[in-house]
C-alpha cells in the first residue's frame, strides 16, 4: 500500500519534520520509520541522544491523527503534547545510520480531544525504548491557545 508524505499528516515544517515515512497505519495505530543520519536535528557526532525518541513518539503520533484526519478527506490539525510516563530506553544514542521504527497505539481517545497512546521504538527488531504518552488536540487550537493567555 502506498501511504501517504509524512510532511502531509504532520503539523510541522522544515527540519522539525523528524520522521520519513509511514509503513503502516490502521483505525488505532501507526508505524513510522526514521533513519539517524549526521545532518539529522539533534545529531551530534556520535549520534542523537535517547532523549529525542520521546519527539519521535510524539510525531508519530501526529502522523496517526493527521492520517485518521486524511482519510476522513479533514485537514490536519496541531495537538499538544501533555506529557509521558516511563519512558525508558536501552541505548544513550541513537547512532548514525540506525533505521528506527517507531509504534504508536492508541489507548484511550476521549471526545474532548485527550488520548494516551502506546508507544515503542525498535532498532534491528528489538525494542529499544518504551513510554505512555498523553496528548491533547483541541478542536480549534488557536483559539485554545488564545482562551489560555486571556486567563
Amino acid at each position: 500500500m502506498s501511504w501517504p508524505d509524512i510532511r502531509s499528516l504532520i503539523p510541522h515544517s522544515g527540519a522539525m519534520v523528524l520522521l520519513d515515512r509511514v509503513i503502516a497505519a490502521d483505525e488505532e495505530s501507526l508505524c513510522a520509520e526514521v533513519r539517524i543520519r549526521l545532518d539529522s536535528l539533534f545529531c551530534a557526532a556520535d549520534g542523537v541522544g535517547a532523549w529525542v525518541g520521546l519527539e519521535y513518539m510524539a510525531q508519530t503520533i501526529a502522523a496517526f491523527a493527521g492520517y485518521t484526519a486524511y482519510a476522513r478527506g479533514e485537514a490536519v490539525k496541531p495537538g499538544f503534547l501533555l506529557g509521558a510516563r516511563r519512558y525508558e530506553c536501552t541505548l544513550p544514542m541513537f547512532s548514525p545510520g540506525s533505521l528506527l521504527r517507531v509504534h504508536v497505539r492508541r489507548v484511550l481517545q476521549s471526545d474532548n480531544g485527550l488520548g494516551s497512546f502506546q508507544c515503542r521504538i525498535e532498532h534491528e527488531e528489538q525494542e529499544v525504548a518504551t513510554a505512555t504518552l498523553t496528548v491533547f488536540q483541541p478542536a480549534d487550537a488557536v483559539d485554545f491557545i488564545k482562551g489560555s493567555s486571556n486567563e
